[in-house]
């Protein structure tokens, strides 16, 4: 039959050697792919939100001790306590401040939707740009669909849970900054004019911070060792270093009693720092002429009356 159709046995076999058919797997190389896109999109959703709690522990901390500081040194403050509580004119200052920092991020969010929707109408140069600047993107926006990329991106941010990050983000913004703010203002009631005073006694309350914003720069590259769990855990370092864990999956990495554990620390830390600071600011915020040290603020915490 080969014969009649003119094909030797010499071109048989050069057939047989040189086209020999070759399989691969794409499933395993896409999964893997997958997997990167979603670990770094963890990874940004998670080091993006430790920080932001970072930066607010500290502006708004600062902001209460200030305030504290201005009323003591204006003698504000001993009018106000003739009519109310030490403790209620503290968790008001508190309560105020935090009240102003939630205002301030609905201001931001507002302004800038604002700014993207009317800024085309007074300035007509802007909507061409934005046209163009669509018209690339979605340009670009289809190259990547061809390449798969831009659909391993939707597959990874699908993968993460944006409500629980939300929320948890919400709760930890309040949790740290209700526990730290009252350090900060047990500070502010024990400072006089000279404002090198409170920078030695803010240094108890800001290395917590330093070594939280630390433990989340290992916890983002390995969320489930021993040192991101106790990082979590711990109230002083809970808030940022859990909002690191979370975008990386629960309950497949951050398991839900941590997560509950880690919020009761929280909640009992920050009882624990407002009763601890309302003592102190009782007698420190009357207290003038004097340097004051964390060992004789200790004191006042167990003084009676």
């Amino acid at each position: 039959m080969l014969s009649s159709l003119n094909i030797d046995k010499k071109q048989l076999d050069s057939l047989q050697k040189g086209n020999e058919v070759k399989f691969s797997t794409l499933n395993g190389k896409e999964e893997k792919e997958d997997n990167n896109v979603k670990a770094g999109i963890s990874y940004g959703v998670g080091y993006i939100s430790g920080f932001l709690i970072y930066i607010i522990l500290f502006i708004y901390g600062t902001m209460v001790m200030r305030g504290v500081m201005e009323e003591k040194t204006n003698r504000i403050a001993e009018v106000i306590i003739s009519s109310v509580k030490p403790f209620q004119l503290m968790m008001g200052k508190i309560i105020g401040i935090g009240a102003v920092g939630l205002v301030q991020f609905l201001i931001w969010i507002g302004l800038t939707i604002l700014l993207r929707f009317v800024l085309p109408l007074f300035i007509p140069g802007m909507s061409e740009t934005a046209n163009v600047m669509n018209h690339g993107a979605n340009e670009a926006m289809q190259q990547a669909q061809h390449s798969g990329a831009f659909n391993s991106l939707l597959h990874g941010l699908s993968e993460i849970n944006i409500p629980l990050i939300l929320g948890c983000f919400i709760f930890y913004f309040l949790g740290g900054y209700l526990l730290y703010s009252s350090l900060f203002a047990a500070v502010g009631s024990a400072v006089n004019e000279d404002p090198q005073d409170a920078q030695s006694l803010l240094l108890p309350i800001t290395m917590p911070i330093i070594f939280a914003i630390v433990i989340m720069t290992k916890a983002v590259n390995d969320p489930t060792s021993g040192l991101a769990v106790f990082g979590s855990l711990f109230p002083l370092t809970s808030p940022i270093v859990m909002m690191a864990r979370i975008p990386f999956g629960v309950p497949n990495t951050v398991p839900y009693w941590q997560l509950i554990l880690s919020m009761v620390f929280l909640i009992a830390g920050f009882m624990g720092t407002t009763w601890v600071s309302a003592k102190i600011y009782r007698v420190g915020i009357l207290m003038y002429g004097k340097k004051v040290t964390w060992k004789e603020m200790w004191k006042w915490t167990f003084r009676k009356n």
